[in-house]
């Protein structure tokens, strides 16, 4: 299987394979200890065994805990990648991303990052956009990267926003990378 980095398109499946991956060999891993003490007379070692089948359900629930939040929010449709393919040129584009806050997941399918601000496709049904963008400009805010962010939850207002935009103009690529890297970092 080819690796897919974060923020590229087709990580949300690639990323769901690994983890769907992970939660089997663990729990393998978990029934196998719990049948193996069967298979002994020793109590020190049932012992043992049943004490390494607990200890490995946490990491095992901490990788299916994300797959099972994520399992909710399906990859975008290919038509959706080439309506957005032209305005790449534009900005800088991550695909595929889940942020994650207190208060709710936010599936973003498409983020365009240029120098006018952060634009992001979110087309998840209960997304508060209110509170998505508020936690957002607090998360930039915080690593010192006061941009406008605007969340659009249809695919139409996305792509005429990003018709809109103008080829960059000014060498801000430091600032626009910086502001990629955090919502990778923000992502799960």
């Amino acid at each position: 299987m080819r690796r897919i980095a974060k923020g590229c398109r087709g990580y949300r499946n690639y990323r769901r394979k690994i983890q769907l991956i992970e939660i089997i060999i663990g729990a393998a891993m978990i029934i196998g200890q719990l049948v193996a003490r069967n298979f002994t007379d020793n109590q020190a070692a049932k012992n043992i065994l049943t004490v390494l089948a607990v200890l490995m359900v946490l990491p095992v629930a901490n990788v299916a805990s994300p797959f099972l939040a994520a399992i909710r929010y399906p990859a975008p449709k290919d038509s959706f990648y080439q309506a957005i393919s032209p305005y790449e040129n534009r900005c800088l584009m991550l695909y595929e991303l889940i942020v994650t806050s207190k208060e709710q997941i936010i599936p973003i399918d498409a983020a365009a990052i240029h120098q006018t601000g952060v634009y992001l496709c979110c087309t998840g049904p209960k997304l508060d956009k209110a509170k998505a963008e508020t936690f957002l400009k607090g998360m930039f805010s915080a690593h010192s990267l006061g941009s406008h962010i605007k969340i659009f939850s249809d695919e139409d207002s996305f792509k005429r926003r990003l018709k809109s935009l103008k080829t960059a103009e000014t060498d801000d690529t430091n600032r626009i990378e910086m502001e990629a890297a955090l919502l990778k970092q923000l992502s799960m």
